[in-house]
């Protein structure tokens, strides 16, 4: 009886929300499964190909099963109950130790793969590598390493995760949509066609292990000398890589962002976003809004990008010729059409799109373009080998802090910390240079129909890169962030249907500039613009 007193109705219940018996059964088979991993580190005999299989499909079918259990027999819609109100994903004991637990696993992984029995010498491996070298060698022939253990893990978690992520958000076609693809493009182009690439070589045809939708500067190191040489000596299909690399930054890239937006990569291509937006959808709420944020965001990002094509031109520098007479891209011609490129993209910015940038954008961009022209002429007209082009030492400073440290151990293992998108939102150079593309050229926004805006937070509260969508709702203003990335949550999550993704013309947009209150603009004419 005092049970059934206690009971409440209450949709806001008092209770918690905590898991249910069978819920934790679930939970229990993929703690048995991951505890598998864990004990062959301790390098023990007993493992096979067949205790691999098991291990992995155990964790794929605790996550899998445990998604049916809480959302298929519950109505469509959204459902984040609880999630401020369980220690994992509000910054409890539980997400601590999580965050500590894969920070610590991505720091062995990047700095001391032996400990995950990695043979450095060329033997045998042991340990969790020599776990997964049935598998590694079912795919490409070749033992395992540490990075196809990490693949493999991410992969699975991206599929697995992603299948709760459709689940949960089954009522809402453009979410369903773009995690189908994050899933395709993340199993064929990052996983497995690698492997096969691999499969393919031999003692006269080198390919290196290339992710095709990796794109530089994402892929920072695709224009190393090595890596340009195998592809080179390749022949014909090197080469077609080669020049679709080259392709993919001036050519298919400016076009995707024009007509769709950095979304078409950041939340329906690329694999950075295609884990944050399925293993760390739980996380998403947990990213700071604040202006504060914003600012650093915004120096942040834009710096690595800076970094990162001063390295790029460093690398290709130190290995290009400088006899005429021989080649007609010498190191001279290099710096003269990279100073050149950079230069024509200043001024037009800041002829036809300076209206478009804040003051501090705009103060930046001269600073950046400033400093690197001086660096240029430095080394041309002194002819000496000044830091900018030390491209070791430039190779391996950001290959360290950034493309080790910053993407791999924080923008991952702090999933649980600082919310899902943290490389994405504050030091990605894919990110910074699509953004920009997005925010001055793209027809890609969000509208907002602020009429019907109560001003519930749902839209701001999920955004994982951290933009305040309720004040821009709120004034029925267009959003055309640079970091946004299209996910779609914003809208998906709004009751009122106050929020629409849109792919239009530049004309109509309602923007910052625009005084939104009282007689001074014709707010039905703006909109009859589209």
């Amino acid at each position: 009886m005092s049970n059934k007193l206690n009971y409440s109705l209450s949709i806001a219940t008092p209770d918690g929300y905590k898991n249910t018996p069978r819920q934790k059964a679930i939970i229990l088979t993929g703690v048995i499964g991951l505890f598998v991993l864990v004990l062959t580190l301790f390098n023990l005999d007993t493992f096979s190909g067949l205790t691999l299989y098991t291990s992995l499909s155990l964790i794929c079918l605790s996550i899998c099963s445990y998604a049916i259990d809480l959302y298929v027999s519950k109505p469509e819609g959204i459902k984040n109950n609880g999630v401020w109100f369980k220690s994992i994903s509000s910054r409890g004991l539980y997400g601590w130790l999580t965050g500590v637990v894969l920070t610590l696993f991505y720091i062995v992984l990047y700095f001391y793969p032996q400990y995950l029995g990695l043979n450095l010498n060329g033997g045998a491996n042991t340990g969790l590598i020599a776990f997964f070298d049935p598998l590694s060698r079912l795919l490409s022939g070749n033992p395992a390493s540490q990075w196809f253990v990490y693949g493999t893990l991410y992969t699975i978690a991206i599929l697995a995760f992603g299948f709760k992520f459709l689940l949960k958000y089954r009522h809402n076609r453009y979410e369903q949509l773009r995690t189908y693809s994050v899933m395709f493009f993340q199993l064929a182009f990052a996983f497995l066609i690698p492997e096969f690439m691999a499969r393919l070589n031999s003692d006269t045809f080198s390919l290196p292990y290339y992710d095709l939708k990796n794109i530089w500067p994402l892929n920072y190191y695709n224009f190393e000398q090595y890596r340009v040489d195998s592809m080179i000596s390749a022949g014909d299909v090197g080469l077609a890589i080669l020049i679709f690399g080259i392709a993919s930054i001036f050519i298919i890239t400016p076009i995707l962002t024009y007509k769709y937006g950095k979304r078409w990569y950041c939340s329906w291509v690329c694999g950075c976003g295609g884990l944050a937006e399925t293993a760390g959808d739980p996380f998403r709420h947990l990213s700071d809004k604040r202006q504060f944020a914003w600012k650093i965001e915004r120096w942040v990002i834009h710096s690595v990008l800076v970094f990162v094509v001063l390295m790029t031109t460093a690398v290709v520098h130190s290995y290009l010729e400088a006899d005429t007479s021989k080649y007609w891209l010498t190191k001279d011609v290099f710096l003269i059409l990279v100073a050149s490129f950079l230069t024509l993209i200043f001024v037009l910015t800041m002829i036809f799109k300076r209206h478009e940038l804040g003051k501090d954008a705009r103060y930046g961009a001269i600073g950046y373009f400033i400093i690197i022209m001086v660096l240029f002429a430095m080394h041309y007209v002194s002819n000496s080998n000044i830091f900018l082009f030390q491209a070791e030492t430039l190779r391996s400073t950001y290959g360290f802090f950034i493309g080790s440290i910053f993407s791999g151990v924080i923008g991952t293992g702090f999933y649980p910390i600082f919310g899902s998108r943290v490389w994405c939102r504050f030091g990605c150079p894919m990110a910074a240079i699509l953004g920009f593309q997005q925010r001055l050229f793209s027809k890609f926004r969000i509208t907002t129909n602020g009429g019907q805006c109560i001003s519930c937070g749902n839209c701001s509260t999920y955004c994982e890169m951290g933009i305040d969508v309720r004040a821009y709702a709120q004034k029925g203003e267009n959003i055309v962030r640079s970091s946004c990335v299209g996910c779609g949550i914003c809208s998906a999550v709004c009751p009122r249907g106050v929020l629409k993704l849109e792919n239009d013309s530049m004309k109509g947009r309602i923007n910052p500039t625009e005084i939104l209150l009282g007689n001074d603009v014709d707010l039905m004419d703006l909109v009859n613009q589209k």
